[in-house]
């Protein structure tokens, strides 16, 4: 029996749905799942995983004593013929997200409370509090809002505005999870002490029922409030005396002894508009939530007082948080990055250039019409992306100047054009449904597609791609594909075993996307270009190969291989979504924070293994020109002598 699995198909810029054997949306849940971290989490089961239970649990000797439930909770019966004989006088769970509340925790408290265990019974975890602090942040904000962009030209600087009805958008209803750990102090300004907005005692009957918390504070610096930074903790005893913290690092009780995790983050809400506060003035922080999510706002009087409460969670109604997520964002507003299209467009733009820009939600179009192109077509091949670039357009008074078409770029006819050929084609390249780095290769694809409506001698910018890799050992990335072997004394093999099994069926043959700037790692290889890809010319009908090897110059524990695009917009101008500075002594590594890099993970028996000396990694890359894939495989040399 077949299954349909949604897949990115660079040759369409769109995401579809495949036949799949019926076991593959199996294997790549386990595959992907992440649970080796979870028990790697020394603070702290989906029907493989109940079946990988009780196989556990026999193993380990205690058939006798625990019995699994595959089921939701909210489905177990009670009474003699049922699930459980009798009420439960302990609450055990793990329910919670980066969020708490974010997979259903409170309903599911709720009916358990009702249902499932008796009044006064004990939980472990006893006690969630979730805390929160007041922040100004350039950076941050860069994420969820469009900052006027300054544009140099030949009559003076023109700058791109943002359209009102954005400015005043509350943003993305969902929450923005991080490693908090790796945003830089630079980057953000305390407002505010660190306060206790919430807790919720799981012991006693739990409420799914919307509510909100407030907490007057005095903030300690004054600024433009714009961020609230949260996260939580769980008391799994009753006297508080164990504890589980999520806290950054500034607001940990014990920094040195922090547990990593990519399960659990911290989250970055934005206010619905920035507000300034002074120093030592008193203000209100209120934290709203229903059943799965939260949000806060500011208030300046009490809000039992002034029931100027949001009794909903903020929506998007603008289109932008819609379409650009909040890396997207950040790129947008990196005035570096856009210096160096202008730099591009200046040297390839001529007075009579007629320009077709083929991006998803780009600012492409407006850069080159500032920068004098006698026309500019720009294709949006989504409503969302047409309607908020119309938006934007009309705030620059620009609806009249450049052509905004809706409509593929494959469809693209000579009458959208107004019977014109073009002679600069544009592309950042960003297409929304991109998930891997070459999946942007779209582009070429388009450039192909439109190749009839190109006149002589006509330039495509960017002109060239190419992949690169470079080998690394990561801090702590590692722990998602690490076997566990032994969890606090419980034999986990047979997880273990399952996890490989799922990995051999497809996923160990493919790499994943990380935004590599919230896990660091160390290079122990020298950046390396694998393959490249010319825009000026249609894509070949033929596979592009490439193999090779790379050499390690640092000793270290080869976790697995990072590949990223670099695009070329002229000879001189380059767009890098990867690594970003040369290679320290030590081998730190700097990571493009607006893209996600591609991560090939090695198949190690133990990532943990002693240092090793320099070796080398084998490769073979090949880019299939029918579907738009990249298919890869590495291997470590097999002179390896460290376990790895």
């Amino acid at each position: 029996m077949k299954v349909f699995c949604g897949r990115a198909n660079p040759t369409t810029g769109s995401v579809e749905w495949l036949e799949e054997d019926e076991h593959y949306d199996y294997h790549q849940e386990i595959a992907r799942s992440s649970y080796a971290d979870m028990l790697h989490d020394k603070d702290r089961v989906f029907k493989p995983m109940a079946d990988a239970a009780v196989k556990i649990v026999e193993k380990n000797g205690f058939s006798d004593k625990i019995k699994i439930i595959n089921k939701h909770s909210t489905e177990v019966t009670m009474g003699p013929d049922g699930d459980m004989p009798c009420r439960a006088n302990i609450l055990i769970t793990e329910l919670f997200d980066t969020e708490l509340i974010g997979e259903g925790a409170l309903p599911s408290y709720e009916h358990a409370h009702r249902h499932l265990v008796q009044e006064n019974c004990e939980a472990v975890p006893h006690r969630a509090t979730v805390y929160a602090q007041l922040v100004e942040s350039r950076r941050m904000w860069s994420w969820n809002k469009l900052f006027p962009i300054p544009v140099h030209t030949s009559c003076g600087e023109q700058v791109i505005i943002p359209p009102l009805e954005l400015e005043r958008c509350p943003g993305a209803p969902s929450v923005y999870d991080i490693q908090l750990n790796q945003v830089s102090s630079a980057d953000f300004t305390v407002l505010s002490d660190v306060l206790p907005m919430f807790s919720v005692d799981f012991s006693k009957q739990v409420s799914s029922s919307a509510a909100c918390h407030s907490r007057q504070f005095e903030p300690v610096a004054s600024g433009r409030a714009q961020v609230v930074l949260s996260w939580w903790d769980i008391e799994m005893d009753p006297e508080g005396k164990i504890k589980c913290s999520m806290a950054p690092f500034w607001a940990h009780s014990d920094p040195e002894e922090l547990q990593w995790r990519d399960h659990w983050m911290q989250c970055v809400y934005f206010l619905p508009q920035e507000e300034p506060v002074v120093q030592g003035s008193s203000i209100y922080l209120v934290a709203h939530h229903d059943d799965y999510c939260v949000w806060y706002s500011l208030q300046r009087t009490s809000p039992e007082k002034d029931r100027r409460v949001y009794p909903a969670r903020p929506v998007c109604d603008c289109q932008a948080h819609l379409l650009w997520n909040r890396p997207r964002f950040g790129e947008i507003n990196d005035q570096d990055r856009t210096d160096q299209y202008i730099q591009g467009l200046r040297t390839v733009l001529k007075p009579d250039s007629v320009c077709l820009c083929v991006s998803d939600g780009s600012l492409l179009s407006l850069l080159a019409h500032h920068l004098g192109a006698e026309q500019v077509f720009t294709v949006e091949s989504s409503a969302a992306s047409y309607r908020l670039m119309k938006k934007i357009f009309k705030a620059n008074h620009l609806e009249d100047k450049i052509n905004i078409i809706e409509k593929r770029p494959e469809l693209l006819t000579s009458a959208d054009l107004e019977g014109k050929k073009i002679s600069l084609l544009l592309g950042e390249p960003f297409f929304t449904t991109s998930l891997l780095p070459w999946h942007n290769l779209y582009f070429w694809y388009v450039r192909t597609a439109v190749d009839q409506h190109l006149g002589p001698g006509a330039v495509v910018m960017p002109q060239t791609a190419s992949l690169h890799a470079v080998v690394v050992e990561f801090r702590d990335l590692w722990r998602i594909r690490s076997p566990c072997g032994d969890c606090e004394g419980f034999d986990v093999h047979i997880m273990d075993d399952m996890i490989k099994r799922a990995l051999d069926f497809r996923e160990s043959k493919e790499a994943e996307p990380h935004p590599l700037w919230e896990y660091p790692c160390r290079c122990l290889s020298e950046p390396q270009q694998i393959l490249t890809f010319d825009f000026r010319q249609p894509v070949p009908p033929h596979l592009i190969h490439a193999e090779g090897s790379i050499e390690l110059r640092r000793p270290g524990r080869s976790h697995g291989a990072v590949l990223w695009m670099e695009y070329h917009l002229t000879p001189d101008n380059t767009v890098n979504t990867g690594l970003l500075k040369s290679v320290e002594d030590k081998g730190d590594c700097c990571w493009n924070p607006h893209c996600k890099q591609a991560v090939y993970f090695f198949t190690m028996a133990d990532p943990r293994a002693p240092l090793g000396g320099p070796q080398t990694v084998s490769y073979t890359v090949d880019f299939h020109p029918h579907t738009g894939d990249i298919t890869m495989d590495f291997s470590l040399s097999d002179t390896l002598d460290d376990g790895q």
